[in-house]
C-alpha cells in the first residue's frame, strides 16, 4: 500500500457566498466518510486560513529558530489535506476525484515517502 497526499492550496478555491459553502460541507463529509468505511483514511482535515498564528521553525543553521509566519512570502498557502493509504495510482485518482467533488475545487496528488 502506498500513502497519498490529496491537497489544495486555499486560492483555488474561489470566491464564493457563504451560502456556496455550506452546500460543500456534507458532500465532503460524505467522501470522509466513504474514505473511513473503506479502511483507506489516514488524515483529513482544512488548515486555519487565518495566517496570523502561523508561524515556521528553521534549522538549517544549526541552531533552531521559531518565527512568527509563513516561512515564505507566498501568493498561495495550502488549505487542506487528505491522506490515503490505497493499493495503487488509479484508486489515488478514484478518490482525488471524489474529494475534488466533494470540495468543489481542484486537488493535487503526491505520494506520501
Amino acid at each position: 500500500m502506498t500513502q497519498y497526499a490529496i491537497y489544495f492550496h486555499q486560492q483555488w478555491v474561489g470566491d464564493h457566498p457563504a451560502e456556496w459553502f455550506q452546500t460543500r460541507v456534507e458532500p465532503s463529509k460524505a467522501v470522509v466518510k466513504e474514505m473511513e468505511d473503506a479502511g483507506i483514511l489516514v488524515f483529513a482535515g482544512g488548515l486555519e486560513e487565518d495566517m496570523s498564528d502561523a508561524f515556521s521553525a528553521d534549522a538549517t543553521s544549526g541552531t533552531v529558530t521559531i518565527t512568527d509566519g509563513p516561512y515564505t512570502e507566498t501568493t498561495e498557502q495550502l488549505g487542506g489535506i487528505t491522506v490515503i493509504d490505497v493499493p495503487d495510482i488509479e484508486t489515488a485518482r478514484y478518490w482525488a476525484g471524489r474529494v475534488a467533488e466533494g470540495c468543489g475545487w481542484p486537488q493535487e496528488v503526491r505520494v506520501v515517502v
